[in-house]
């Protein structure tokens, strides 16, 4: 069965590791080569936690490692140096001091921003924050059982789709795992938003993902969305009955709760069904050419 994870229980861990992912995902922001709407920037769910998978550096590539079942942060170098520490008892400023400590001993320099990117519990740079020091395996562990099984099961759902997709992969900025879909087609521009904004939103788009929660949302939750946005996205009606439309965030936002997957008796085929009729209802009303972008078995 799939884990319970209330945010209030383990709020405090979440933002703790959130800090950790920023850090780690800044340093292959900066390293690795740059890739169309900042596929360079995420991390990936991997057998044991998060990964950045392997980062070109020289004539080596590294790799750095969240291990969320002995709770460790492994750097490994394909020279065959590795180094490891423990995230338990770690402060934002120990693991972004004990991180580059463990670069430089395997030879990497990389500078990054050393602050918080967009956060709202936190502007604190890396290196003085001491405020944020809560680590809890247990739920740090029941958040990565969750992340595999939507993983595995975004992977399901992208292989049905023969357009341009992006890989699954976890954004530290909202630290959501997301995957979308392109139709091929260019978009207009997104008007008063930032150049990696309107980079990332060059081409029609509909998005996909799962968060924890934040201040606006007080649960794990499922979202699909898309840009540009059809009008009266909202009069649609969405699948399953749990499904509702959620337009805090000033756009329509397909918003299926967690935990009604968790208790559903087929979560896997569940969450599909959330996903395939997002994507059906969005594509068709943004006159998509559905039926030459999907996988005929």
């Amino acid at each position: 069965m799939l884990p319970q994870l209330p945010l209030d229980k383990w709020e405090d861990t979440k933002n703790t590791l959130h800090l950790f992912m920023q850090i780690v995902g800044k340093i292959r922001l900066s390293l690795f080569p740059k890739t169309n709407h900042w596929w360079h920037v995420p991390l990936y769910v991997s057998c044991r936690g998060l990964s950045t998978r392997p980062i070109p550096y020289i004539e080596r590539w590294f790799e750095i490692q969240f291990d969320f079942i002995d709770h460790q942060l492994h750097v490994l170098c394909s020279d065959g140096r590795q180094e490891s520490f423990s995230l338990e008892g770690q402060s934002v400023a120990d693991f972004y001091q004990s991180l580059f400590d463990a670069l430089k001993k395997i030879e990497v320099q990389v500078s990054i921003t050393a602050k918080p990117y967009d956060v709202p519990f936190s502007n604190i740079p890396f290196a003085k924050d001491t405020t944020h020091a809560s680590y809890d395996p247990q739920w740090v562990t029941k958040y990565w059982q969750a992340l595999g099984f939507v993983n595995s099961t975004f992977e399901i759902f992208r292989a049905r789709f023969i357009g341009k997709s992006t890989p699954v992969h976890l954004f530290w900025h909202h630290a959501d795992l997301a995957l979308t879909r392109f139709s091929g087609k260019k978009a207009p521009t997104l008007e008063g938003r930032s150049k990696a904004d309107q980079e990332a939103y060059s081409h029609e788009a509909i998005s996909f993902g799962y968060w924890v929660g934040d201040d606006t949302v007080r649960e794990p939750a499922f979202y699909a969305y898309v840009y540009p946005e059809p009008e009266n996205m909202t009069d649609e009606p969405l699948t399953p009955t749990e499904a509702t439309w959620f337009t805090d965030y000033g756009y329509a936002m397909a918003f299926l709760p967690y935990e009604a997957v968790r208790k559903a008796k087929h979560p896997t085929e569940y969450l599909l069904d959330f996903l395939e009729n997002a994507y059906q209802l969005c594509a068709r009303r943004a006159d998509w050419d559905v039926e030459s972008l999907t996988l005929v078995p």
